[in-house]
């Protein structure tokens, strides 16, 4: 999965937003804020990348225990596809 060139990531007064731009300004409207865990998940997913290479860089980045990692993932990665901020991928992936 790869988040789509659309959407950037911008700090703001000390907070972390995602943006959409160009014509998907149109089609998207609003911001999705997030904390520091997900700029940095963010980053990861410029490049294509899957839940267990986001968990594994989560856990050498940060302390947490590895559920509550994958959990927050999860949510985290369900939020971006509601929002159509993920790329599709093909099933498996």
């Amino acid at each position: 999965m790869k988040v789509q060139d659309e959407f950037v990531l911008r700090e703001i007064a000390g907070d972390y937003v995602i943006i959409p731009t160009g014509k998907t300004v149109l089609k998207f409207n609003g911001l999705i804020t997030v904390n520091e865990v997900g700029a940095y998940l963010w980053k990861l997913l410029q490049k294509e990348v899957d839940l267990d290479g986001l968990v594994k860089g989560v856990l050498e980045e940060y302390d947490v225990d590895e559920k509550t990692a994958r959990l927050d993932i999860q949510e985290f990665l369900d939020t971006l596809k509601q929002g159509g901020v993920l790329e599709d991928q093909p099933e498996g992936s």
